[in-house]
């Protein structure tokens, strides 16, 4: 995490997606503009909370992990997304690890500066009760329906998700083959079953397994098969 010297361009980032009147003038000189790079953890579960962010740049992976060790995708976000709002309010420890797919930019505030100017303000409160009530509803449907469609549509998803960002054309991800029981953990499945679906995924065309990568050679092959993305 770099913390960014740049008023200019975190004030830009405030008008552009128009969040200025969320934060009052006591709250402002409190922003703080952070850059995190490509696998750069934002936040991890279980660990004490300080920092409201808000996503201004880039894509996030958000997962949780079980009792037992098993993790599993909630979903994958970009801008406006904000970070550590329940957690805020409800005084708790994180409930997710957040961590970029791609550089990300986040507008970030310490919560001793929320609880002494924006408490009270209602613009802010009635930003986060609409953020969080968001949140709730895809959580729900992340964690139950998402589970119900086949492996391939999963795995689709997934390869999409981190291997592109729309606002960054710049970035290609790659998904690295080392890390497969992690993706298999993440999408619900077990390691075997992923493996002959990336298979079959290569002989179609689709992706190509390189030493140590998988790399996305169809994307629109891809997406036919995820159709809207489950993930995002």
């Amino acid at each position: 995490m770099k913390e960014l010297k740049d008023r200019k361009q975190l004030d830009c980032f405030l008008h552009d997606y128009q969040i200025e009147s969320i934060f009052n003038e006591q709250l402002l000189p409190h922003l703080s503009l952070y850059s995190f790079d490509q696998g750069e953890l934002i936040c991890s579960q279980g660990e004490p909370s300080h920092y409201l962010y808000v996503l201004v740049k880039g894509k996030l992976k958000v997962y949780i992990t079980s009792a037992e060790g098993k993790t599993l995708i909630v979903s994958f976000k970009t801008p406006l997304e904000i970070i550590g709002d329940i957690e805020y309010v409800q005084g708790i420890d994180l409930i997710n690890t957040v961590e970029a797919v791609s550089p990300v930019l986040l507008i970030g505030v310490h919560y001793k500066w929320l609880n002494k100017y924006g408490k009270d303000y209602l613009p802010l409160l009635h930003f986060l009760l609409d953020v969080i009530t968001q949140k709730f509803t895809i959580k729900s449907y992340a964690m139950s329906f998402n589970l119900m469609y086949p492996v391939e549509v999963r795995l689709a998803s997934y390869l999409l998700s981190v291997s592109f960002d729309e606002s960054d054309t710049k970035f290609k991800g790659q998904v690295n083959t080392v890390s497969l029981t992690d993706v298999a953990n993440l999408i619900g499945t077990s390691y075997r079953h992923l493996n002959r679906v990336i298979l079959q995924f290569c002989k179609e065309g689709l992706i190509k397994r390189q030493k140590g990568f998988v790399l996305v050679k169809d994307r629109e092959g891809l997406r036919a098969i995820a159709g809207h993305n489950i993930y995002e």
